[in-house]
This record gives C-alpha cells, sequence and structure tokens, in this order.
C-alpha cells in the first residue's frame, strides 16, 4: 500500500472532521420583532445582532424600499447554545414571496433534563395556536410534545432519557 492517501481515504477523514452546524432561519410576515422579543425571553438570552430594512444602502438595482418595510427586521439573530442560532426576518413582499406556515418542517429541541424540557414547553407553548401533543411520556422518550406556537412556527421538545434507542 502506499504511503500517500487515496482520495477517498482523504475525503473520508474531511467528512469526519469538518461538520457544518445547523441553524434554522424563520420568515415573519412583519412580527419578526415581536417573534424574537418572545425567543430571546424563552432562551434567557440576548439578540446577536439586528438589521432593518431601512439601515440597507439603497441599491440603484433593487426596487425602492416600501414605507410598511420601514421599521422591519432584515435579519436578526440569537443564540440558543454555544453551537446553535436562531435567525429570523420579516418577509418584505416587494423582494419574496409572503411567508406561509406549515408543518413540514419543525425545530426540535432535544433537552439535557426533563426540567428543561418542562420549562421549554411552558415557555414556548404559551398562547400556541395548535397543540398536537401536549408535552408528556411517549414510547420513544420520557418528555415530548409538538406545536405550532403563537408566531406559526412548529415545535418538537424532546427529552429520550430512559427510552434510548438501541
Amino acid at each position: 500500500m502506499s504511503a500517500t492517501r487515496t482520495k477517498l481515504e482523504q475525503l473520508n477523514i474531511q467528512k469526519h472532521t469538518i461538520m457544518a452546524k445547523i441553524h434554522a432561519y424563520l420568515n415573519f410576515n412583519g412580527n419578526c420583532k415581536e417573534a424574537f422579543d418572545f425567543y430571546k425571553n424563552v432562551f434567557k438570552t440576548d439578540l446577536v445582532g439586528t438589521y432593518t430594512y431601512d439601515g440597507m444602502p439603497a441599491d440603484p438595482n433593487s426596487p425602492p424600499l416600501p414605507e410598511d418595510a420601514k421599521g422591519k427586521i432584515m435579519h436578526t439573530s440569537l443564540n440558543i447554545n454555544d453551537t446553535t442560532m436562531l435567525m429570523g426576518a420579516d418577509v418584505i413582499e416587494t423582494f419574496s414571496p409572503k411567508a406561509t406556515s406549515g408543518n413540514a418542517t419543525y425545530i426540535m429541541l432535544d433537552t439535557e433534563s426533563a426540567d428543561e424540557a418542562k420549562e421549554l414547553f411552558q415557555a414556548l407553548s404559551a398562547n400556541a395556536k395548535v397543540m398536537e401533543m401536549e408535552l408528556g411520556e411517549t414510547f420513544f422518550a420520557e418528555q415530548f410534545a409538538s406545536f405550532q406556537d403563537q408566531f406559526g412556527i412548529y415545535w418538537m421538545i424532546h427529552f429520550e432519557g430512559n427510552k434510548k434507542m438501541d
């Protein structure tokens, strides 16, 4: 065998040592600030930064900023933990289609304890639009819940506990 690594071996090494982070990016129809004020309280953290549409430099190749976009959020984010961020923006129909809500995607919070699951469930499900499953024990988790929050975002809260998969 050659002393130099094959391309496949190099790719396998890279695959196991390089991993992109996954962050959730949420679109809103004008209530991003309200939603992120809520989420920063839920996750007990501050916003990392916020840009508004009226803070953007003018671009001669883009349509003019509509009056109703002023003060709306172009981008904001907060850290949920050391490796995960929650990001969001208001959708301005001049620039992109209106945000629609659906249950094709959930944000799944895998907690470290049953107490953390209960705390997050109580905070995030306040004024929930849809409660699919109240927090409780299932065959696959000590604590699990799924719901649509007051802003139209779908969440799952999960604490596997003693129900670990084989």
